[in-house]
């Protein structure tokens, strides 16, 4: 099974345009409230599938959505950014 990758927002309203996307791309998602672990100026975040992370990178990037970061669970329960992201904190 995939570990779970989460998708942290600065914004609302890129969280709510960033959902439609992947779903629009059918890429299996859940909202999820943002950990309290991760600084983030929005409360909602996306959580989705490992396998999926280099095609929601590629809509992140092709669709310009402003990210805080992408964030796997580190081994003792925290979470860790997940390589560098474009369009992170502007």
């Amino acid at each position: 099974m995939d570990e779970e990758l989460l998708i942290a927002f600065d914004s609302t309203q890129q969280a709510l345009r960033a959902e439609m996307l992947l779903e629009y791309a059918e890429i299996e998602i859940d909202i999820f409230p943002t950990p309290k672990e991760i600084t983030a100026g929005c409360a909602m975040s996306i959580q989705f599938p490992s396998g999926a992370l280099e095609e929601v990178r590629k809509i992140i990037e092709e669709q310009n959505v402003e990210i805080r970061g992408i964030y796997g669970k580190s081994a003792d329960g925290g979470y860790l950014l997940v390589g560098e992201e474009e369009g992170g904190t502007q």
